[in-house]
C-alpha cells in the first residue's frame, strides 16, 4: 500500500515539475522576445518609413505601405545641398583610419600591460579606463580652439584623433584580457624554437588574439562613425560624416523636415551595421567574454 501510494505522489510531481520547466522556457522565449523588439523595433520601423511614400509617412501600418524608391534619391540628392553620398565615403574614411590606428596602438598596449611586469601597471590600466568615462561635451571648447590655432578645423585629422582617443581605452580592455588568457608556454616555445620576441608575438599570439581583434574592429568602427557632437563642430562642408549630415538634411520646402529622405539616409547607414553586428554577434560575444574566467 506504501509503495502504491509513493508512485502516486512520484507520478503527481513528475507532471508539475514539467510544467514548471514548461513555464520557465516560456518566459525566458517571452522575454528575449521582449528584447528584440525593443532593440530593433525602432530599426525596422525607420526601413519601413524610408520606403515608404512621403506622402503617407506618418503612416501607422506596421509593414511596409505605398512603396517607392524615391526617398532614397532624394537622400543623394545634391541640388538641396545636401551631399549624402560625400558624407558617406568621409564616415568610412574616419571611421578606418580611427580603427585602423586605435588597433596598432592598442594591440601593443593591451600586450605591454598582460605579459610585462612594471611598476605602475595597474596605475596605468585605471588611468586608461578612466579616460573613456571623461564627458566629451567637456572637450568640445578646448578642441575646437586647439584645431583653430593649428588650422585643422574641416580636416580629417581634426576627427580622428578626437575619435582615438575615445575608442582606445575599449580596445585595450578588450585586447588586454584575452592576452592575459594566453598560455605563455606557446610564447616561450615559439622563442626556445629560434624566434625573436617580436617574432612570437607576430607569428604566434596575435594569430591567436584574431576573435579579440574582430571584435575590437567592429566595436571601434560603429563607435567612430556614430560620434555626431564633435563631429558637428570639428568637420567642415568636405569632410562631415553621415551623422552631421543627416541632422542637418533639407527638403523642398524649407519649413517642412524632409523626414522620409531621414530615415531613408538612416536605413542606409544603420541597417548595414545592425546586420554586420547579428551575423558576427557570436564572435563579438566570444571577443568580449574572452578573459572573464580564471582558467
Amino acid at each position: 500500500m506504501a509503495a502504491v501510494t509513493t508512485t502516486q505522489q512520484t507520478g503527481a510531481a513528475r507532471p508539475a515539475s514539467s510544467w514548471r520547466r514548461r513555464l520557465g522556457s516560456a518566459r525566458i522565449y517571452v522575454g528575449a522576445l521582449i528584447v528584440f523588439l525593443w532593440g530593433l523595433g525602432p530599426f525596422y520601423w525607420m526601413a519601413v518609413t524610408a520606403f515608404r511614400d512621403p506622402a503617407y509617412t506618418f503612416d501607422p501600418t506596421p509593414w511596409p505601405t505605398h512603396v517607392t524608391l524615391d526617398n532614397f534619391r532624394d537622400a543623394f540628392d545634391t541640388s538641396r545641398g545636401n551631399d549624402f553620398g560625400r558624407a558617406l565615403l568621409n564616415s568610412v574614411i574616419i571611421g578606418t583610419a580611427t580603427t585602423a590606428i586605435a588597433l596598432v596602438i592598442g594591440i601593443m598596449a593591451a600586450y605591454a600591460l598582460a605579459r610585462l611586469t612594471f611598476k605602475g601597471r595597474y596605475l596605468v590600466s585605471g588611468l586608461i579606463l578612466s579616460a573613456s568615462m571623461f564627458p566629451v561635451v567637456v572637450l568640445v571648447t578646448p578642441l575646437f580652439q586647439l584645431f583653430t590655432d593649428i588650422g585643422w578645423i574641416g580636416r580629417y585629422q581634426a576627427l580622428i584623433l578626437p575619435n582615438i582617443s575615445f575608442v582606445l581605452p575599449l580596445t585595450v580592455y578588450i585586447l588586454a584580457s584575452f592576452f592575459a588568457e594566453l598560455p605563455w608556454e606557446l610564447e616561450e616555445a615559439a622563442r626556445i624554437d629560434g624566434a625573436t620576441k617580436v617574432q612570437a608575438f607576430r607569428l604566434v599570439m596575435l594569430p591567436l588574439a584574431a576573435p579579440a581583434v574582430f571584435t575590437t574592429a567592429i566595436l571601434a568602427f560603429i563607435a567612430a562613425v556614430n560620434e555626431y557632437l564633435l563631429a558637428r563642430v570639428l568637420s567642415g562642408s568636405e569632410t562631415e560624416p553621415v551623422t552631421v549630415a543627416i541632422a542637418r538634411f533639407s527638403g523642398n520646402n524649407p519649413l517642412v523636415e524632409p523626414y522620409a529622405a531621414i530615415m531613408a539616409a538612416g536605413t542606409l547607414v544603420t541597417v548595414p551595421l545592425v546586420i554586420l553586428v547579428l551575423v558576427f554577434q557570436r564572435r563579438i560575444i566570444s571577443g568580449l567574454t574572452a578573459g572573464g574566467v580564471k582558467s
